[in-house]
C-alpha cells in the first residue's frame, strides 16, 4: 500500500526547509510519514534509489574503507566506525565479525534503499547509504569518513542505481515473529520453561526456545525465577556503564537491534556522558546513545552454557520490546568473565525484587 499519509513529496520537503535544525526521525513523526518516505521525497535533488539487497551491500562495502555503520531502534543509537571484514554473505542471514563492525543481517526485511548527499555547515558532502524495512522504518545507514574510498561508494550507487526513481514509497504493515507468543505470565508453563531453560548449553538456544514454548521474552524472564532473572533498580543500565567505564580491562559486548539487523560493539567503554533523557558513550570508534526514559525494565539474566552460566542485562521499554542488551565479552569455550559477572550482580534490584 502508499505510505499512509496525504503529505506530498513537495510539502515533506517544505516542512524539511522550515524546519532545517530538526531530526529526521521527528520530522517523519511530525507529518505522520515514514522514515523511507522522508528521504524518497529526495529523490533526484539529493537522494537515489538503489537496490535494497544487503547482499550487494557486502559483496562491496570492503572496497568502501573505514565507515561508520549506524543501527538503530527507537530508543537506542548504535554507532561504529571501521571497515568491513570477514563476511559471510546469506538469504537468510548475513554476517559481519570484523573487529569493529559486526553486524547480524536478516535480508527478507530490507525493503528500501537509497543513496544519500547532503552539505555540512562548511559546504562539505556528506555521503550515506540508508536501509528501511518494509515498513519504512530505518534498519541500517552506512556513512562514509574522510579515509573512504568516494569513488568506490559512486561506482556502487551507479552500480545498483533502480530505474524506479519516484519520490514515493510503497509501504506494508509488519508482524513481529513473536506476535502468538504468550505475553500473560499466567499462560505459560513455569516448570516446562525451567526444564528447557536449565538444558541450555549455547545462548544461541535461546531464541529457539522461547520460539518452541511460544512466550514473549520478557514474559520468560519475568516467570522463570530469580536464580535465572530477577529485575534491577531502574537506574542499572547508567550505573552499569558508569562502573565498566571506570574498571579496567573490562570490554562489554553491547547489542542494538531492530527489525532487520543486529549490531555489536565489543570491547571496553571509557567515556560516558549523560544529558537529559539521554546516556552517551562518544569512544573513539564506538557511539552510543540510549533514551533511559524509555526503559521501563531492566532485568540481569543467566543462561546456562557449556562453558558455565552467561549473565546480560537486558533493557525493555513499556512494550515489552528488547531496547538494549550487555554482556561481558567472552570467547567460545571459555568461562564468562568474573570481573563482568562481579560488577552485573553488584547492580542493585529492584525495590520490588528486594523486598520479595
Amino acid at each position: 500500500m502508499k505510505d499512509m499519509t496525504e503529505t506530498t513529496p513537495e510539502q515533506i520537503r517544505e516542512f524539511r526547509s522550515q524546519n532545517p535544525k530538526m531530526r529526521e526521525r521527528d520530522i517523519a513523526a511530525r507529518l505522520n510519514i515514514s522514515e523511507a518516505a522522508l528521504v524518497a521525497a529526495e529523490v533526484g535533488l539529493t537522494a537515489t534509489r538503489i537496490a535494497p539487497e544487503p547482499s550487494h551491500l557486502l559483496d562491496h562495502a570492503e572496497s568502501f574503507g573505514e565507515i561508520m555503520a549506524l543501527s538503530r531502534n527507537e530508543s537506542a543509537v548504535h554507532e561504529k566506525i571501521g571497515v568491513f571484514e570477514n563476511i559471510k554473505n546469506g538469504k537468510k542471514a548475513a554476517i559481519v565479525l570484523g573487529e569493529n563492525i559486526d553486524l547480524r543481517i536478516f535480508p527478507s526485511r530490507w525493503a528500501h534503499a537509497f543513496a544519500v548527499t547532503k552539505t555540512d555547515d562548511n559546504g562539505a558532502e556528506k555521503l550515506s547509504l540508508q536501509y528501511f524495512d518494509m515498513t519504512g522504518t530505518a534498519v541500517f545507514k552506512l556513512h562514509l569518513r574522510p579515509a573512504s574510498d568516494v569513488e568506490a561508494y559512486r561506482d556502487f550507487v551507479e552500480k545498483y542505481r533502480l530505474e524506479d526513481q519516484s519520490q514515493t514509497v510503497l509501504t506494508e504493515a509488519f508482524a513481529p515473529h513473536d506476535a502468538d507468543h504468550a505475553r500473560d505470565a499466567n499462560a505459560v508453563d513455569v516448570e516446562l520453561l525451567r526444564d528447557r531453560w536449565t538444558a541450555l548449553t549455547d545462548t544461541h538456544q535461546f531464541f529457539g526456545m522461547l520460539n518452541d514454548l511460544k512466550v514473549h521474552r520478557q514474559t520468560a524472564i519475568a516467570t522463570v525465577g530469580d536464580d535465572y532473572a530477577y529485575r534491577l533498580a531502574d537506574d542499572a543500565v547508567a550505573t552499569m556503564f558508569h562502573a565498566a567505564a571506570e574498571t579496567p580491562d573490562l570490554p562489554l559486548m553491547v547489542f542494538v537491534a531492530n527489525n532487520g539487523i543486529v549490531q555489536i560493539h565489543s570491547g571496553p567503554v571509557s567515556n560516558v556522558v549523560e544529558m537529559g533523557p539521554w546516556i552517551n558513550v562518544m569512544d573513539p570508534t564506538f557511539h552510543l546513545h540510549l533514551r533511559r526514559d524509555q526503559i521501563a525494565e531492566t532485568w540481569l539474566v543467566r543462561k546456562p552454557t557449556s562453558d558455565g552460566h552467561v549473565t546480560s542485562i537486558e533493557a525493555f521499554n513499556a512494550n515489552g520490546e528488547l531496547i538494549i542488551q550487555f554482556f561481558g565479552k567472552r570467547l567460545e569455550g571459555y568461562a564468562e568473565r568474573p570481573v563482568w559477572r562481579a560488577l552485573a550482580e553488584s547492580l542493585p534490584r529492584h525495590a520490588e525484587t528486594a523486598a520479595a
